[in-house]
């Protein structure tokens, strides 16, 4: 076991990309992400629903069942609903911002670089080390380029929507251009994954789901993104994240689509209007609408393993299903503000998979820059560990016991100890092993970081320089 990774006995199942086909959602949680080849008239149906036996969140408390996380996507050889694979993702209440949100001037947030690794810390992201570079945030006034923090990629975009006269009409306008569906099959199978995602530069990256393609990459499938007009380019993966479920491909024949604006999820209010955008179901193009539910939320998908994705989400009832997964989250000013990427489900429905209930998740497009400048840069990420062990499946509020300490880690070197409480990470409080590891994972590798623990009922700090996997 690697260090920083969370324990066997914790229920975590990454949300998975529907072969052409949705994947889980929340609470169960679902990738969206619909079939290749959907049939031409989709039947007045629900998406089928999660992979059976999902365990329940662990935030939520022993009374209370909690559905199961998936992907937004879609089955193989199912149409517009399949049966998905099993996963079971949990999530935790939303906690303040992340650390370094509120970092100083002149210091790149924290919680803008990839990090974490608990219980096996070893949680990773994929995604390179920024190396102190910071992303300038798009301006609100003025058209031009802006820098994101991407290696040699600026992201060009018109001025934003003002924020009085922003309309879903107006987004939908702004960014249907902009947001692509993928198909990614399987060698050797008849079906695939379908998904969505978004072009991100005029050079023909596309950000997308790393569960959209993971499973065509690694068999060396065919990839192609279609347009708002059904145009099909054919792409190869840059590079994926597994940990932060983001991938970045490229498509030299897309150089001509149309670069999304790209925003700041810091700034969104919970209540404030935001709209999604994909295909669900294989339904390309599609417009859905709703409100930002929470923030900061802990969301974990996957296996209790290297596969694992730890999100600090931005919720969302916005309409998402099995398609959606990799398509943008958009604020009222037609700027992508995260990358939808799981819906909680309540089970059941045709096929084995239900649909949206209301309960979405994004990938802050924090994130999102810093993973994708990590790939553009070296093809792989890297996320920041401690190298200690904690439980993810106690949900009891009162912090993340710490089982094991790796020797010759940035844990064992900081003092850190076996059956030490950490109940805050620069401040913030952690609840849980998911919030810990979500918490380290908004820091950047080798930034030094303070955590306050509970040891023989006394509380102390230490500070500990986080270390890096690759991931």
């Amino acid at each position: 076991m690697t260090q920083d990774e969370p324990r066997d006995d914790e229920s975590t199942q990454p949300l998975a990309a529907a072969p052409l086909g949705p994947p889980p959602a929340t609470p169960p949680a679902t990738p969206a992400e619909p079939p290749a080849a959907p049939p031409a008239a989709p039947p007045v149906a629900p998406p089928a629903g999660p992979p059976a036996g999902p365990r329940p969140p662990s935030w939520l408390p022993p009374t209370v069942q909690s559905p199961p996380h998936r992907w937004a996507g879609l089955p193989p050889g199912a149409p517009y609903a399949g049966q998905q694979q099993p996963f079971g993702p949990s999530f935790g209440p939303p906690s303040g911002p992340p650390p370094g949100h509120l970092a100083p001037r002149g210091r790149v947030p924290g919680w803008l670089w990839p990090v974490v690794c608990v219980l096996a810390l070893t949680l990773g992201l994929v995604g390179g080390a920024l190396g102190g570079l910071a992303y300038d945030q798009l301006s609100e006034d003025e058209p031009g380029t802006v820098s994101s923090g991407l290696a040699g990629v600026d992201t060009v975009s018109e001025a934003p929507l003002s924020a009085d006269n922003g309309s879903i009409e107006a987004v939908a306008a702004r960014l249907l251009p902009s947001t692509v569906q993928i198909s990614a099959e399987y060698e050797g199978q008849r079906g695939g994954a379908t998904g969505s995602g978004f072009v991100l530069d005029r050079q023909g990256h596309v950000i997308t789901n790393n569960h959209v393609v993971a499973d065509a990459d690694e068999a060396d499938g065919p990839i192609q993104i279609v347009d708002q007009d059904g145009n099909r380019y054919p792409a190869t993966v840059v590079g994926r994240s597994p940990v932060y479920d983001l991938a970045v491909l490229y498509s030299p024949k897309a150089k001509g689509l149309t670069p999304a604006a790209l925003g700041a999820s810091q700034e969104l209010r919970v209540g404030e209007g935001v709209v999604a955008i994909g295909s669900p179901l294989g339904l390309s193009s599609t417009v859905t609408a709703g409100i930002v539910s929470a923030l900061h939320r802990p969301v974990t998908t996957g296996d209790a393993g290297n596969d694992s994705s730890y999100i600090n989400a931005v919720q969302t009832d916005a309409a998402i299903n099995p398609g959606n997964s990799g398509g943008p989250l958009v604020n009222l000013r037609g700027q992508v503000v995260g990358v939808n990427s799981a819906i909680a489900t309540t089970g059941g429905g045709i096929g084995g998979e239900s649909g949206n209930i209301g309960v979405g998740f994004a990938i802050p497009i924090e994130q999102v820059r810093v993973t994708a400048d990590q790939i553009l840069r070296t093809g792989e990420a890297k996320y920041p560990v401690i190298g200690a062990q904690v439980q993810t499946g106690q949900n009891d509020g009162n912090g993340a016991e710490i089982d094991e300490v790796m020797p010759d880690t940035p844990a064992e070197r900081g003092g850190l100890r076996k059956g030490d409480v950490i109940i805050e990470v620069e401040g913030e409080r952690v609840t849980d092993g998911i919030a810990l590891i979500v918490a380290i994972r908004t820091h950047q590798p080798g930034e030094t970081v303070e955590f306050t623990i509970l040891r023989d009922g006394q509380e102390r700090t230490i500070s500990l320089t986080l270390g890096a996997e690759t991931g």
